[in-house]
């Protein structure tokens, strides 16, 4: 089986995904008594994912399911999602906990209530569940022709009894609990499309299909009010609970309405709350402040703190609401990924955090003018970007992105600092009819100076960023006698490339733009990447194989070929060395343009349209068809090592799903982190070093010197009394002293000197040591004590301090172990110094312990001698790696 084939991808696995916030599903808002915060949870895809309302930062993104989720719902506890006819409860907003499987369609309504999650289906079939058993508790059949259900609410104070509407207009209250039909409602001409709760008891606010908003007493089934809104459907309401007594409403359009209902009259209009419908808004209990969200993939927070009734935005997540198109690391850190989109915006999307991204908002021809009128009906906003070129070097002096627009003759340059449009709009004047040209390739000099931009006309200009003035062209007339697919400049200025649809490479002269070398590719080229710091030019030919130029060399030193579709991106590793290309086969290829092959291939589900690889190497970012999110994949080999091989020509690529959205197989797996624990000893050739503070051992050789420093002017005074501290005995490892407190009257005061010739307990254990030959034990002891204690341990070996020779050889001995099992090794030299120092001429008049002496010496040379090679050759293989002549 080749290399490859069981993960997928080698080098690269999913991360997560960037920008997508929501879908058209409504929200749902949780509060959490612990923390006192209210949480929104939103349905991306076939996950969800949850913010906190104070900063609107993600908090949790749930494990992913195998389909899209089709309805959400959530409680005190737990979050319910549908998919298809399944509903599973989460957990602590990540892993499912339970399963209810039993309907024969889709869900499209869940609601939970208490104990119990109660479902409807496609075919107006509602299951109430017990939420911990799984079990069903009751199941209602309504007969869709008469009543199709279509929302489903709570009553307050309405024990056990369930609201549904139908698409028919009419309204039903039923007990769950008896399975009873307790009352019918003979409703309105229009079908229900929402039923919520109003502040007042016994009273419903029913939103419907007309437009219609009724306020219903349902005790008394009685209207109390109605309202009409000219935008569609309602699409959602909510009320007010902070004193004011306003109804919001949602549309299809994206306007919101306002109502006062004491007045019983329309406050204020909200207009392009969303560019779509608004699919869910919520009015926090007892605050300011309305949440909406909406299929254009944003969570909006408006404060209604003004004079006038409506609301002003006070913070949001808000990501592209049609697919990006092209994507671009700015910077050098890696941080920021510009984005262009379908929807006509330029967005930069942090990798670190989420606060950090910022709009750049919508290309307009008169900026001030489009302030004015929405820009949903402003005639001179832009088209959407095609494709675009930035640079940071100079962006805090100006503009530092350069953009085209889909079919317009003129280049538009973007401050990233200022986060909206900059001062230029580059419009080359040509003598044919303009219309029928526009700009299809822009480059930025690396040092920010001027931008190059290539024409569908086979045009090049040349124009100054700070300025905005044009500075030249290359060719007398046209650099090629067709499009022109790609341009760039290298990173000293030096030399412009391009290439064109007269199948053409052109090499320029970049400051006297005059023509160098033109290369013929036998093919037209559809797209072309520079990487600056190798000088390799990549271009994607149009019969969906690959060249590479050198520039340096001026020559094609690469071809590659296997992918089935068009090449619509390539990217540069940071060094190089790889060439990343996706194309509409819906492959994302590495080529490893060293050896000539190709070393990585897989397959996603969307075809890959635009790629970026980080400066740093870490990432490498994707935008995919019909996908509104920019998708992350790390980079394997910088933190394991990979083994790349060539895969052969026939090789089938295996899928990987889209970061993010992985199995739900994947989601069970126990995610624990495992804990190492290392050994004393990694491997017995290596010498180990004790993990005793300096202090311990450092200073054995010039205590004398430090108790002489250190010696008190005046004895100690006692403490009179300390009845709340118990006496420890000195030492560095803490210990009670023994109570004196019985025994104290009874001492006797003559001194006993057989008492003070007894053995230390390090003695002991050094003598049991020198029987058994192993020194582990008075190792162990040694590492206990402090320096004066060590000293005085050692000075008591010698005979005239009660010691023995057969114990000062022992010690030795115990010291070649040490230097033997290579532990220890900072110890063992320590302690071999101070017992030197202080036995010196002993051990030059014993026999016994000079030749002890001279096998431990032999010893120590043979292991600073190992220690020596193994330095050397760390030292050389360093500077080979330094060395400027790899």
């Amino acid at each position: 089986m080749p290399v490859g084939s069981k993960k997928g991808s080698v080098i690269f696995s999913g991360f997560r995904k960037l920008g997508l916030y929501s879908n058209h599903l409504s929200h749902v808002v949780r509060y959490h008594k612990k923390h006192r915060e209210f949480y929104i949870v939103t349905a991306v895809g076939n996950c969800f994912h949850t913010y906190n309302v104070k900063k609107l930062g993600i908090v949790a993104v749930s494990n992913a399911l195998p389909e899209d989720i089709s309805c959400l719902a959530a409680d005190r506890m737990l979050v319910y999602v549908a998919i298809g006819g399944k509903v599973s409860a989460f957990a602590r907003n990540k892993e499912v906990v339970h399963m209810y499987t039993g309907h024969g369609a889709d869900v499209h309504l869940l609601l939970p209530f208490g104990d119990h999650i109660i479902s409807v289906d496609r075919d107006s079939t509602v299951i109430v569940w017990d939420v911990e058993s799984e079990e069903e508790y009751l199941q209602i059949t309504f007969d869709k022709v008469s009543f199709e259900v279509s929302a489903v609410m709570h009553p307050s104070t309405y024990l056990n009894k369930i609201l549904f509407g139908s698409s028919q207009g009419g309204l039903q209250l039923w007990n769950v609990k008896s399975n009873k039909l307790l009352y019918t409602f003979t409703g309105w001409p229009s079908g229900v499309t929402v039923l919520q709760q109003t502040p007042a008891v016994d009273v419903v606010g029913v939103g419907l299909s007309s437009g219609q908003i009724i306020i219903h007493n349902i005790k008394f089934d009685e209207s109390l009010m109605k309202f009409q809104q000219d935008w569609g459907p309602v699409t959602s309401l909510s009320f007010r609970t902070d004193g004011h007594p306003v109804m919001a409403a949602g549309s299809p359009i994206g306007h919101i309405g306002l109502w006062d209902l004491e007045e019983k009259k329309l406050v204020c209009q909200m207009r392009d709350a969303h560019n779509t419908a608004i699919a869910g808004l919520t009015f926090l209990h007892g605050e300011p402040l309305l949440i909406t969200n909406g299929a254009d993939n944003g969570i909006r927070v408006w404060i209604f703190d003004t004079a006038g009734g409506g609301g002003r935005l006070l913070r949001s997540r808000l990501g592209h609401s049609a697919p990006p198109t092209k994507v671009r690391h700015h910077g050098l850190n890696g941080h920021h990924i510009l984005s262009a989109g379908q929807d006509g915006t330029l967005q930069s999307f942090s990798t670190v955090h989420e606060r950090f991204n910022r709009s750049l908002g919508h290309g307009s021809i008169n900026k001030k003018k489009s302030k004015k009128k929405s820009l949903r009906y402003d005639k001179l906003k832009l088209p959407a970007i095609t494709t675009f070129a930035s640079e940071s070097a100079r962006q805090s002096d100006w503009d530092s992105i350069v953009a085209c627009h889909r079919g317009y003759l003129m280049t538009t340059t973007w401050n990233y600092q200022k986060g909206g449009m900059g001062a230029h709009k580059l419009e080359p004047k040509l003598s044919n009819e303009p219309k029928l040209f526009d700009e299809l390739a822009v480059d930025i000099t690396s040092c920010g100076n001027f931008v190059v931009i290539g024409l569908s006309s086979g045009h090049i200009d040349v124009y100054n960023m700070q300025s905005g003035m044009h500075r030249g062209q290359y060719g007398e007339d046209e650099a090629h006698s067709g499009a022109v697919r790609g341009v760039s400049v290298d990173g000293l200025n030096q030399l412009t490339v391009s290439a064109g649809a007269d199948k053409l490479v052109n090499i320029w002269k970049f400051k006297s733009r005059k023509l160098v070398l033109s290369i013929d590719l036998g093919t037209s080229p559809a797209t072309t990447h520079l990487h600056r710091d190798s000088g390799m030019f990549a271009i994607a030919l149009d019969d969906f194989t690959l060249n590479v130029l050198d520039m340096e060399t001026k020559r094609i030193v690469r071809k590659f070929s296997g992918h089935r579709g068009q090449v619509n991106d390539m990217a540069f590793s940071p060094d190089g060395r790889w060439l990343i290309t996706a194309a509409m086969d819906c492959t994302i290829r590495t080529w490893d343009l060293p050896s000539g092959c190709l070393v990585d291939c897989f397959l996603v589900d969307f075809a890959a349209v635009s790629l970026t690889m980080s400066p740093t190497g870490d990432f490498l970012a994707s935008s995919h068809v019909d996908n509104l999110g920019i998708y992350l994949w790390s980079n394997n080999t910088l933190c394991s090592m990979v083994s790349l091989r060539p895969l052969p020509a026939d090789y089938e690529p295996t899928g990987i799903m889209l970061p993010g959205t992985c199995s739900s197989q994947d989601a069970d797996l126990n995610t624990e982190m495992i804990e190492y624990e290392s050994p004393e000893q990694l491997d017995e050739q290596l010498v180990t070093l004790s993990l005793l503070a300096d202090s311990r051992w450092k200073n054995l050789l010039h205590l004398d010197i430090i108790k002489k420093r250190n010696k008190p002017m005046e004895p100690p005074k006692v403490p009179k009394a300390a009845p709340f501290f118990m006496p420890t005995i000195p030492g560095l490892i803490p210990q009670f002293a023994p109570s004196e407190g019985s025994n104290q009257g009874e001492q006797s005061k003559i001194v006993n000197f057989g008492v003070l010739a007894q053995k230390s307990h390090f003695y002991q254990q050094l003598e049991s040591a020198m029987l058994s030959n192993k020194y582990n034990d008075p190792v162990g002891l040694l590492k206990e004590m402090g320096p004066s204690g060590i000293d005085a341990e050692l000075r008591g070996l010698a005979p005239d301090m009660g010691g023995d020779v057969s114990v000062l050889q022992g010690f030795l001995k115990m010291v070649a172990s040490m230097l033997d099992s290579k532990r220890d090794f900072d110890l063992a030299q320590a302690y071999l110094a101070l017992f030197l120092k202080l036995h010196l001429r002993l051990i030059s008049q014993e026999p016994g312990l000079m030749e002890e002496a001279s096998k431990v010496s032999e010893k120590l040379e043979e292991t600073w001698t190992s220690m020596q090679t193994l330095f050397n050759q760390s030292l050389c293989l360093l500077s080979y790696t330094k060395s400027a002549l790899l």
